[in-house]
């Protein structure tokens, strides 16, 4: 597959020039964002010292991809991790539950550095 979604420690990896992760998605043709990084993105961008040198670079690497919004479907999608989650005893932040729903939904995999992810049944990750 030559598509995935970023989580957002992947994402500001490559917008530091993290080497490695250069080298694993070098080999990506489209990168996906959920509306849900974006957010984290921007809200690190604008809560950094160095916010009007941060904010306009992360405008630009959102809008070198394709985003994932939100919709009713997704909104399903979380509500059954959630509970999944609870119910296994391993919950996980709420951002990361929205984010793996949008992925599940729009059938992307998700390329992250978290390991709490591979507690969601279903959900793919780049490897």
């Amino acid at each position: 597959m030559d598509t995935t979604a970023l989580d957002t420690n992947v994402a500001i990896d490559l917008l530091n020039g993290n080497k490695d992760i250069l080298r694993k998605y070098d080999k990506y043709t489209s990168l996906y964002l959920p509306v849900t990084v974006c957010g984290e993105l921007l809200y690190g961008a604008l809560n950094s010292n160095n916010s009007k040198k941060n904010l306009p670079k992360y405008h630009g690497f959102i809008s070198n991809c394709t985003i994932l919004n939100i919709n009713s479907a997704i909104a399903e999608q979380y509500a059954a991790i959630g509970k999944g989650l609870k119910e296994k005893g391993t919950p996980i932040p709420e951002n990361d539950i929205w984010i793996a729903a949008t992925c599940m939904v729009y059938e992307i995999p998700l390329g992250t550095n978290d390991k709490h992810f591979s507690n969601i049944e279903g959900l793919k990750l780049t490897e």
